[in-house]
């Protein structure tokens, strides 16, 4: 992809300031907004990359800036905000961010949620991942066409549940998914809060998967939060 182009939505100047420079230092595109509404409208006319999006701006709620842009688009959302509960973290991504990063953070870390980001966003787009034959991350290989699943070219003998979870995370490689929306797409929305059947099955499905499942390679755990497949290099 070309030399994608940032979106930075942020009311404080000093951090607005901060991101700009440290984009600007690695030669990254951004255009910046200060409001909700400029957010938005900017969003819909610049048609940028990715937006990193704080959550306390003056005119609206960051979470519903996700839900307007997600209406029409499906542009990676990093959420930057100085909100660090679990429910502010659950309430954006349920709304459709990618990723969350508290303040005060590093622009180390930042740069590295911002290549994870655009790696995936370069990966759907030159693959199309979603509608693809084979998955393929490091030694884990899924062939939906026959519906198993390999790791070091020898068959996994998965469970339904822990099959359709291996997907669901493959799908979306490189975004933190939710409990709820984790449990509602395997189990359907009258299990979407059954969080300890989920973590059952996720152990089982690490210990199948995972060379060490005390220290996963493949499924990273957001505590309190939920779930994110890591995308191996």
């Amino acid at each position: 992809m070309n030399k994608p182009l940032i979106l930075i939505v942020e009311d404080d100047t000093a951090v607005k300031n901060l991101i700009s420079t440290t984009l600007e230092m690695q030669n990254y595109k951004f255009h910046t907004a200060e409001t909700g509404q400029q957010a938005v409208m900017a969003a819909a006319s610049q048609n940028p990359d990715v937006m990193l999006l704080d959550l306390g701006l003056p005119d609206m709620d960051g979470v519903e800036i996700i839900k307007k842009v997600r209406s029409w688009s499906n542009m990676p959302i990093i959420v930057i905000s100085a909100r660090s509960e679990d429910r502010d973290k659950i309430d954006a991504l349920d709304a459709g961010a990618d990723d969350y990063l508290t303040k005060p953070f590093s622009v180390e870390e930042l740069l590295a949620r911002l290549r994870v980001t655009l790696r995936r966003l370069s990966y759907m787009q030159s693959s199309k991942a979603a509608d693809e034959v084979v998955f393929v991350n490091g030694d884990l290989r899924i062939d939906y066409s026959a519906g198993c699943a390999y790791m070091e070219e020898k068959e996994l003998h998965l469970t339904p549940i822990e099959y359709k979870l291996l997907c669901l995370l493959a799908k979306n490689v490189g975004k933190v998914l939710t409990h709820t929306y984790i449990t509602r797409e395997v189990w359907g929305s009258a299990w979407e809060n059954d969080v300890a059947s989920l973590r059952v099955f996720m152990a089982t499905l690490r210990k199948k998967i995972e060379t060490d499942p005390a220290q996963p390679k493949y499924i990273q755990t957001h505590v309190g939060v939920g779930y994110r497949m890591l995308r191996i290099e």
